[in-house]
Formats: structure tokens, sequence, C-alpha cells
């Protein structure tokens, strides 16, 4: 079985028949050249999912570094990004840590939720989020991602993590309100860090990512169509798209266009004697053919957030994060060079 350059097994790509059939209804002429880099988000390291403790942001700037990355994506919460453990002068240490290594701090990750019924909640969010901008901006990049609403991850105090938890309560908190009235706390919410965006010179990227958001991008754009601001845009995630197969991922990037500032890819990787594979719906390849076609100029980041293998009773530790961690900028160059060679192809 071949492979190409960049050790990709060429089974990772064998929907490319169904993404060139659509190709030729796609307007690609007029978009600006596309510029894809490939970064790494430090939840990857965050010490919730793996045996083991968190890593430092400085040995996470010196992971990205090691594998091949251009850039980090940093997690807004403890250990990494907590607004309360970086006031500026720390933020220009992380900045020129990444600087010396030849990366940049490409955007911060926020885990905001606008949707709570309680006032005070939402308003302490809304301080929360504000306190990201200046450490975003701080940091010198220039995109905060966002969330309409995320319930939160439990903390074990074994270790690991688990979603349930918070899903449950946020679900609790909700059953009398309609998914509608919810959706305008939301947008108020999003309205407000908007107008405070502009103020720090930041673009806030709404992530298709429910709960709220429960229809994928279709939500998103309604969502950021609603806002109407300049400081509100998107991360499509291709994986949240349960639904749609990798011709509609194709055609979903284009109908975004340039309201795409971030993409976040995941999956496990491992390598055969045919390459490099993967575990999970990616659906990778469909996604960089859209961000070429609509001259997407941003980055593609990484990160390892999801229950992972346990082995002899044990749960994987940091070795095996570090695998996934190389493996996966590998695979996006390849997905890179791959994506580039049909595109010209039929451009």
């Amino acid at each position: 079985m071949s492979k190409d350059q960049n050790g990709v097994s060429r089974r990772t790509f064998v929907q490319t028949a169904a993404l060139a059939g659509v190709a030729a209804d796609l307007a690609r002429a007029s978009a600006p050249t596309a510029d894809v880099k490939i970064g790494l988000y430090s939840i990857t390291y965050g010490g919730v999912w793996y045996r083991g403790d968190a890593l430092t942001t400085e040995q996470v700037i010196d992971r990205a570094a090691k594998f091949g990355y251009h850039g980090v994506e940093i997690d807004g919460k403890r250990p990494h990004g907590n607004p309360l453990d970086l006031p500026k002068a720390r933020c220009l240490e992380l900045r020129k840590r990444a600087t010396d290594q030849g990366l940049e701090i490409y955007a911060v990750a926020g885990n905001n939720d606008f949707s709570s019924p309680v006032p005070e909640h939402r308003e302490s969010q809304l301080v929360y989020t504000r306190e990201l901008m200046r450490m975003t901006a701080d940091l010198g990049a220039k995109v905060l991602r966002v969330f309409a609403a995320w319930p939160g991850v439990t903390l074990r105090p074994e270790g690991g993590g688990r979603y349930d938890i918070a899903q449950t309560v946020w679900k609790a908190e909700h059953q009398d309100f309609t998914a509608e009235q919810t959706w305008v706390w939301c947008r108020q919410g999003l309205e407000e860090a908007s107008r405070m965006a502009a103020d720090f010179g930041i673009v806030l990227a709404l992530q298709n990512h429910p709960p709220v958001i429960n229809k994928g991008y279709v939500d998103s754009l309604r969502m950021v169509k609603e806002v109407a601001s300049p400081h509100l845009k998107m991360c499509f995630d291709a994986r949240l798209e349960h639904t749609l197969d990798e011709a509609a991922v194709r055609k979903a990037l284009n109908e975004i266009g340039a309201l795409q500032i971030l993409w976040h890819y995941g999956g496990e990787f491992d390598r055969d004697a045919s390459g490099i594979t993967v575990k999970g719906d990616e659906k990778a390849l469909a996604e960089m053919l859209g961000l070429l076609d609509v001259g997407y100029k941003g980055y593609a980041g990484f990160e390892l957030c999801h229950p992972l293998p346990v082995v002899n009773g044990q749960t994987v530790g940091l070795d095996f994060v570090d695998k996934n961690a190389k493996l996966a900028a590998e695979y996006m160059r390849g997905i890179l060079a791959e994506a580039r060679k049909q595109h010209g192809a039929v451009s």
C-alpha cells in the first residue's frame, strides 16, 4: 500500500473520490491563497485524561517545538491559562519562550458558559471572559476560542476526569427553560463579549460545540449572524458534525468562508507498515480542502481531550500523549500535502 512523502497511509484518503466529485460545484477561483499552520493545544498536556501530572506551559511550548508544530494554543484554565495566574509580566515571559523556540502563541481557548438562568452566573462568566481577552492580548495572540455554553469537566480525586457530572448539572439547571430562552441568554453574552473583544483588539471564535449549539455549524452561523459583530467569528471542527459526510463538510467550509478563523482536530494516532493511522472520524481531508477553497489563513490545532485507553488496568501515561502529539503533527502535514495536491489538480 503506497504512502505519501509524509508517511500518511493512503487509506487515510479513501474519501478522495467523493470529495473530488463536489469540486466542480465550488467557486474557488477568486479565493485568496491559503496559509494553514499546525498548532498544539495545551489541553493535550493538562493532566486530565492521561495518567500523570500536567506539564507546565513552558514544557508544552518545548514539546510543540520538538514535534514540529508552528504554534501553541493555551487553554484558558489551570494549570496553563487561568488569568489569575497570568498577569502581563508572566504573559510576556511565555510569549518570549515561544518566540525563542520559533513558535507563536496563536490563540487562547476559553471555557465559558453564557447560558445560566442565574444572572450572577452569566455576569461572572463575562468577567472571566474579559480577563481571558486581556490575557490573550498580552500573549500576543489574536484569537480567543469561546463556547456559547460549556458545562465543564469534573476532576476525579483519584485522577482523570469525567463529563457526565457537569452535563447532568447543566441539564437540571435548564430544565424549566425553553431552548430559545437559553439561546437568547447566550446571544446576549456573546454580544457583550464581542464589544469587549473590540477593545482588546482580538477576535472571538465560536466553536460548533453543544449544548445550545445543537445543530453544529448551522447554529454557529445563526448565532454569529445574530450577534453581527466583526469580533465574533467561528471555530469549525468537523469532528462535531456527526450528520455530515466528507462532501458536506467541504461544502460547509465554503458556506462559512471568511468567518472560519480556527480549527481543532484530535483522534488517536499510530503507525504501521502502511504509514500513520488514525482512530476517530476526523474528516480532516474534507476540512482541509474546504479551507483551501476559501483561502483560510490560520491554524489547525491538535487536541487530545477525551478519555484515553486503559492498558493492563491503568490509563495510559505521558508516553502515549507524546506519541500522539508527535504523530498528529506529521499526520496533519500529510493531510495538507494531499489536499494541496488534490486542490491543485482541480483548480
